[in-house]
């Protein structure tokens, strides 16, 4: 790669960075390009160059977080209940609070929309594939029950609950989440 590329890679990663923590910690309408430009070092000109729109920069820096956050959560061995967890709520205790404040725009602004509702996909996938060993043996109606037993479970709305309306520690909270898992919706 030319240093000119590499140049070209940083200033982008910057932007990313500086827009997902602008776009994470306060409202759509209060995050501003001018700001986001100059936490990255760069001109507002050079970010309209390279996102154009607001709203193309919110997707950009919204998949930039979600692949990082997608490659911490597929550490997460499948089968093991209490590690999965475990790396589920790294990933909530993180930065559980910002994606709860996206979730709160969600209504309003479609871009947002578009990109919790990847991010609601991506949790059943991950959810299906993490917890495979639960769901072997089920077909149809069983098994899409216990998948979305097990999704609601490892949803982000129960850490909330959890951690902070409730305010249990967190062993206690990812034991109730494990034990949520692992218990099976009744038979039909």
């Amino acid at each position: 790669m030319s240093a000119r590329a590499k140049a070209a890679a940083a200033t982008r990663e910057r932007l990313l960075a500086a827009a997902w923590q602008h776009f994470a910690s306060r409202p759509y309408e209060d995050a501003r390009l001018q700001e986001i430009a100059a936490a990255a070092g760069v001109t507002a000109q050079t970010l309209h160059t390279q996102f154009g729109s607001k709203d193309q920069l919110l997707t950009a820096s919204y998949v930039w977080f979600g692949q990082r956050e997608i490659s911490q959560r597929d550490m997460a061995p499948a089968g093991d209940i209490k590690q999965a967890i475990k790396v589920l709520f790294d990933r909530y205790e993180a930065h559980g609070k910002a994606v709860l404040r996206m979730l709160s725009q969600e209504d309003r602004i479609p871009a947002i929309a578009e990109m919790t509702e990847a991010g609601r996909a991506y949790h059943s996938v991950w959810t299906a594939k993490t917890f495979a060993p639960l769901l072997r043996g089920l077909r149809g109606a069983s098994r899409e029950r216990r998948l979305a037993a097990i999704v609601i479970a490892t949803d982000l709305l129960v850490w909330k609950l959890l951690r902070q309306d409730m305010q249990l520690d967190r062993d206690s909270a990812e034991q109730i989440v494990a034990e949520m898992v692992q218990s099976s919706p009744p038979a039909r």
